[in-house]
């Protein structure tokens, strides 16, 4: 795979390069990330984030190495910082290239010197490789800053850290809180002696533009120091230095591999076929999906909509086989969680298309493989979901006398415009939203399919007429003539006229609801007019005004941009499916798809950002890489 290369010039303007992002992971929903300068500009920025009850309880442990690299007596830095008033110290004046190839690599020119760096995470343990070149006759220091903190907190100085070390046979153990799990750091270090202490009021710009905590104290306990090339492990298990390479070798190996099982017919298709291992991750026997990096755990939601393209797109098979299995498991009154909490909590339930989602990748999954006794073993679930819709579940969730589905009660939010500060629901949507309706006419007939393949024909027959109902019923009522496009919500009494790009599941999802050609292709067109971006779909047009074209400032004003106009690159998905199945496969698909290649470059190198701002020049905001975005823009690049 080609390297994404990022020169000098761009790594000698601080502020520029502070906004380019790299992300490591290690199939724990553990992971290290900074800036291209190795600047913290993130509370979540860590060489050693550790998921300690996988994929969650998230800690920060090894925040950064601060590097000094000594020449014929002379000390010179690697590092930057901010500081209050201060950029200190400036390394990125000797940083001649930042490159992915496929780990975070730098290659620092310093007073002549060539140093290079490399960090990578090892997959399916809390373990981070920093590696360094150093040419003979050339010395460094490494700092160890560590925090000891879960991972959406700050730390600041205090008298309970416990700052002892022991040193034996090459592995230094930390553990300065004892309800924290040890650190240990393997090195090839001619010396290991006590650090500095406490250093100060570290600012982290990012969190400061969110309205967030922005200032944090990190403890130095020990200074490592080399003569000549350097390699720090650092781990919640002893490894040695010498493990370095073979840890190297296999991670590069595995990443190969992956890339080399899926189907990349081009460059876009095989750097998304290797973004997507970072999201599949451990919980238990099982596996799930990681949301979005830096701040997401596991989402129902998500996940369902992430698996054809994080799974069967890539041929991974078995674990989009455990990912099912995992999420029925936790089928409750016939939904499935919406989330499972950080702290290990009953998962929460409050989501009605989450469950929907599910028979779509369950459907999707048996397409894919043919893995039928896969879906005879979930088959009862997903019966048993469409009992409890049609007797009522949760939140006002139920089946209606039209035969479509209902959901919502005051203070909460189920569908996936689901923003919500404090008792401020931003929309709400209660009544019918529009690709709920789309969502649960395709459960119906997936699940009408099963049971003709199952021959349970009373149940065939009951739920072939329950979706005729329900697709009669919303084409009665959807259509808004005037607009030219589908109502986003019906009531009995009302219809929310606002353009939105819910519509285009009735069109994209492989049993159409929407049964007119004609009318999918002129609301096709709207869409295109009011919402497309070359980052994906605005949520709300900018005609609307309840527009907010720029998701930017504290939690309040973000959360009401959220979904009022904020752009997420995930439906492209949908919207490049729609329009393949109403227009074919034109010119146009591939320029959309075509846009995203820079987006690649520009953010979290890589990775697809989870939103982008309404209005021109959409810059990239929220999670800097995130699962659906990834893996909706794969499965359509693929075809």
């Amino acid at each position: 795979m080609e390297a994404i290369r990022i020169d000098r010039d761009v790594c000698a303007d601080p502020e520029a390069a502070r906004k380019l992002e790299w992300l490591e992971t290690n199939g724990l929903g553990g992971f290290a990330s900074s800036s291209i300068l190795g600047w913290n500009t993130r509370r979540y920025h860590a060489l050693l984030t550790a998921a300690i009850k996988p994929p969650v309880g998230r800690v920060v442990m090894l925040s950064k190495l601060e590097e000094t690299l000594i020449i014929g007596g002379r000390r010179y830095e690697l590092g930057t910082n901010r500081y209050p008033g201060a950029i200190h110290p400036e390394g990125f004046r000797s940083l001649r290239e930042f490159r992915l190839d496929p780990f975070p690599i730098w290659t620092f020119d310093v007073d002549g010197v060539t140093v290079e760096k490399r960090v990578f995470m090892v997959d399916g343990e809390n373990t981070t490789v920093i590696e360094y070149t150093v040419p003979a006759g050339a010395a460094l220091e490494l700092r160890a800053l560590i925090a000891f903190r879960d991972y959406h907190a700050t730390t600041h100085a205090n008298d309970a850290l416990n700052s002892h070390f022991e040193t034996r046979d090459g592995v230094t153990e930390l553990r300065p809180y004892p309800d924290q799990p040890a650190m240990y750091l393997a090195h090839n270090a001619s010396s290991v002696d006590p650090g500095d202490g406490w250093y100060f009021h570290f600012e982290y710009d990012e969190e400061r533009e969110r309205g967030l905590d922005f200032v944090e104290d990190l403890f130095n306990p020990i200074v490592l120091r080399f003569s000549g090339s350097a390699t720090v492990i650092a781990s919640t298990e002893p490894h040695r230095a010498l493990d370095a390479p073979e840890l190297r070798t296999r991670e590069l190996a595995r990443r190969a591999a992956i890339v080399a099982a899926a189907p990349c017919t081009n460059a876009l298709v095989e750097r998304l076929t290797l973004a997507a291992d970072a999201y599949l991750v451990q919980r238990g026997e099982f596996k799930t999906v990681v949301a979005g990096y830096h701040w997401f755990s596991d989402w129902g939601r998500d996940t369902m909509i992430a698996l054809p393209g994080l799974t069967l797109v890539t041929r991974r098979y078995e674990i989009a086989r455990r990912i099912l299995l995992a999420f029925a498991e936790s089928i409750d009154r016939g939904m499935l969680p919406n989330r499972f909490p950080d702290s290990g909590e009953r998962p929460e339930y409050n989501t009605v298309d989450a469950t929907l989602w599910f028979f779509e990748a369950a459907r999707a999954y048996g397409e894919a493989i043919g893995d039928y006794d896969l879906l005879r073993e979930l088959y009862p679930k997903l019966k048993e979901i469409v009992e409890w819709h049609l007797r009522g579940t949760r939140y006002g969730i139920r089946v209606d006398r039209d035969g479509l589905l209902a959901c919502g009660e005051p203070g909460v939010q189920l569908t996936w415009m689901d923003a919500k500060v404090g008792d401020w629901v931003v929309t709400p949507r209660t009544g019918k939203p529009v690709e709920i309706q789309a969502l649960w006419y395709n459960a119906l007939r997936t699940l009408e399919s099963l049971a003709g393949r199952f021959e349970d024909r009373s149940s065939q027959e009951f739920l072939g007429e329950l979706a005729a109902r329900a697709r009669e019923s919303f084409n009665a009522q959807f259509w808004n003539e005037p607009a030219g496009c589908l109502f986003d919500v019906v009531t009995a009494d009302s219809r929310d006229a606002a353009i939105r790009p819910n519509q285009i599941f009735a069109i994209s999802l492989p049993y159409r609801i929407l049964d007119d050609d004609a009318r999918a292709r002129r609301a096709l067109d709207v869409v295109e007019r009011e919402l497309l971006t070359p980052l994906g779909l605005r949520t709300l047009s900018p005609r609307d005004p309840q527009y907010r074209g720029r998701y930017e400032g504290d939690v309040i004003s973000r959360d009401g941009a959220y979904h009022q106009g904020t752009v997420w690159p995930w439906l492209i998905g949908p919207f490049v499916t729609a329009h393949r199945r109403v227009n074919g496969d034109d010119s146009r698909t591939a320029d959309w798809l075509r846009a995203f290649e820079s987006h690649l470059q520009t953010s979290c190198l890589g990775q697809i950002s989870e939103i982008a701002d309404g209005d021109a020049p959409h810059t990239p905001r929220g999670c800097v890489a995130q699962a659906w975005s990834v893996a909706e823009l794969l499965r359509v690049a693929v075809g």
